[in-house]
């Protein structure tokens, strides 16, 4: 019953969470900094209450190595979706935090100096060009459509269509560090693992309730944005006669979502092997995909279909699921010739 549970709520958590998030952006691109506060604040809450019992508890980890953690955790939430604002489509977002393979690996390389086989190098290998793929062609687009807003035969056009680009070029410069980061950030987490033990729950309060503070920097943009989302249509709710606007609607279910998708991915890696939670993961990563170019109508050409698949592919080879695959269908008889 667990795992199964577990898969249904990363199913439902995550997919849902992205829907809203998308919801949210489309209205307003630069409302990530709201939206991240708004998660942040509840996750803190539910683990002050639950966690911690109300701050009784005491860490099992040291807090000095939280806000190192935390200081990278923050930095990487906060670019991830402010990214957003930078002519980021959503589709192109979910594809290149696929690429978070890369980072891990390359920094494993550099920092733990690890090895790895010619498969996980090949699986890397096609994660970097469908990313390659899709971001050029995303490229193209952005540049396209800039053009096509500001009228090609009209004088300045091209001035518009670099700025549109470089503006992009921002926007994939964030992602890219923020991948760098969030890889970094693993690093630091399975260092700390190893020495104090697997304390997820506690490390899930510590991320999302030292980095508060860090929010009073933003504090402009979130009120800005709270004064857009009241200015937003206002939706009737049944049984209670009340009107609310939309976008706290949306906003609030996103933050719900997100909760139960991270409780679910906890649930998952306590309940499954490592193989089975990428696996659920990249599985759930590739239905965001396609529901938000289907829904949302998002532009999505062949050679990012292309791009897409090659992502999926490496993978999964780099999770061994093709070997496993293919280890269960030869059956024990293939193993018991090994043995002998």
């Amino acid at each position: 019953m667990g795992p199964v549970f577990a898969v249904v709520l990363v199913f439902v958590g995550c997919c849902s969470n992205v829907v809203f998030l998308e919801l949210l952006v489309r209205d307003f691109p630069g409302c990530g900094n709201i939206v991240t506060f708004a998660q942040f604040v509840f996750i803190a809450l539910e683990g002050f209450i639950f966690e911690t019992n109300f701050g009784r508890k005491k860490p099992a980890i040291p807090i000095s190595n939280y806000v190192i953690m935390v200081t990278m955790f923050f930095t990487v939430s906060v670019i991830n979706n402010y990214a957003l604002n930078f002519n980021i489509a959503m589709p192109l977002h979910m594809i290149f935090r696929s690429g978070s393979l890369i980072a891990n690996m390359i920094l494993g390389i550099i920092i733990l100096k690890k090895r790895y086989s010619a498969s996980k190098y090949l699986s890397i290998a096609l994660v970097s060009a469908g990313i390659f793929i899709c971001t050029i062609m995303s490229a193209k687009q952005v540049v396209s459509a800039a053009a096509e807003h500001w009228n090609v035969s009209n004088e300045g056009s091209e001035d518009q269509g670099f700025y549109a680009f470089m503006h992009w070029l921002i926007g994939i410069a964030m992602l890219t560090f923020a991948l760098l980061m969030s890889a970094r950030m693993g690093i630091f987490q399975e260092t700390l693992y190893k020495k104090y033990g697997k304390h997820s729950k506690e490390a899930l309060f510590y991320n999302h309730c030292l980095p508060l503070p860090g929010f009073l920097l933003l504090s402009t943009n979130i009120y800005s944005h709270c004064v857009l989302f009241n200015q937003s249509t206002p939706v009737l709710i049944p049984g209670v006669e009340l009107s609310v606007p939309i976008m706290w609607i949306y906003l609030l279910i996103n933050v719900i979502t997100q909760y139960v998708c991270i409780r679910g991915v906890f649930i998952l890696t306590t309940e499954c092997a490592s193989l089975t939670v990428t696996l659920v993961v990249t599985l759930r990563k590739f239905l965001s995909l396609i529901f938000s170019i289907i829904y949302f109508q998002n532009p999505f050409t062949t050679w990012h279909w292309v791009g897409t698949a090659v992502v999926f592919v490496g993978t999964l080879l780099y999770t061994e699921v093709w070997s496993s695959v293919w280890a269960a269908l030869r059956g024990p008889d293939a193993k018991e010739k090994k043995a002998e």
